[in-house]
């Protein structure tokens, strides 16, 4: 009677390993899918930023002047509010999960590349108001 009780208490014990080890496989594969997920809206931001470019360069000839400018200002704007949306998104999955067999990209790098995303749109805003286009 007493193996039988030991050998049931080990397949339990076994079966709540087992169970762990998905779980922590589970983080890591929700970790990976968090970085591809703001790959793909840092993504979205570069396409609000080529149609801002896009858009200045095509229609900068129009009258009044201001308005191509303004259109292509509020892409930029848009893909500083999706790159700050995608790192705020990411930080906030990062800091509930723990990485177990992989490793996740820091917090700081993820501030980082958004950091020089935001600093590239507004130099993008920029020009696009300070530059005359139009040759």
């Amino acid at each position: 009677m007493t193996t039988s009780k030991t050998s049931s208490n080990d397949l339990a014990k076994d079966r709540t390993d087992l169970a762990k080890e998905r779980t922590d496989y589970a983080e890591d594969r929700t970790l990976m899918a968090n970085e591809r997920t703001l790959g793909g809206w840092m993504r979205t931001g570069l396409a609000c930023l080529g149609i801002a470019l896009g858009f200045e360069a095509l229609f900068g000839r129009f009258d009044p002047a201001w308005m191509p400018k303004s259109i292509a200002t509020s892409f930029v704007i848009i893909a500083i509010l999706i790159f700050i949306s995608a790192y705020r998104r990411a930080r906030t999955v990062l800091k509930r999960l723990s990485a177990h067999e992989t490793e996740a990209i820091p917090t700081t790098n993820i501030a980082l590349i958004t950091s020089v995303l935001c600093l590239g749109a507004v130099a993008l805003g920029a020009g696009i108001w300070l530059f005359n286009w139009q040759s």
